[in-house]
């Protein structure tokens, strides 16, 4: 049980895909403007995340290795990806059409985020378990939910507050993001 929870404190916070390993920047910069469109981009991710973990753990495991084919991981892992990410572009334009609509270009841009497919690949440089690949991406998905939820607040501060004119816009966003950035790098030794 330790083992899992070293799993989960290191997937939201001290290994955090956003503000730790610095992936999924183009969603967490282009979707954290409200906290209805984070929320929903969180959960898509989440659910990619999950998805892509549990399908791709017994591909490599009973396919890419015994054949000997693991140098063929990142195409393999992108294809399973992208499956899911069509589903859930097909399950929210039917379902909740304002949300498809916030989200925008960012939705199929999930398939190549970067913060996915590292996740799919950190579980078997890691050699987790199934379990451990699972919990670990879903954990991991909730952190980068939770990450966009923080941002979106901070930058709903930044833009009521008065600021020279160079730093509207994308400058304050930046120095925020790598203001939270730096806030996440308390956690760093919360580990060991």
């Amino acid at each position: 049980m330790k083992e899992y929870f070293g799993i989960m404190l290191a997937a939201m916070l001290t290994d955090n895909f956003v503000l730790s390993k610095f992936m999924g920047i183009c969603p967490f910069l282009g979707v954290s403007k409200k906290a209805s469109s984070s929320l929903g981009m969180g959960a898509a991710v989440t659910f990619v995340m999950v998805c892509a973990a549990m399908v791709t753990y017994p591909i490599y495991h009973a396919i890419l290795v015994p054949l000997e084919i693991t140098y063929l991981k990142t195409i393999a892992f992108i294809l399973i990806i992208a499956l899911f990410v069509q589903l859930v572009e097909i399950a929210l334009k039917k379902l909740m059409p304002p949300l498809y609509n916030a989200l925008g270009v960012y939705l199929p841009l999930i398939t190549t985020n970067c913060a996915v497919l590292g996740l799919t690949i950190l579980n078997i440089d890691n050699e987790y378990s199934f379990l451990q690949s699972v919990v670990n991406a879903f954990f991991s998905g909730l952190g980068f939910m939770m990450v966009l939820l923080i941002f979106s607040g901070v930058r709903s501060k930044v833009e009521e507050a008065d600021i020279p004119e160079t730093f509207k816009g994308i400058p304050s966003t930046l120095i925020a993001a790598a203001i939270l950035s730096l806030s996440f790098l308390g956690f760093s030794g919360l580990g060991n």
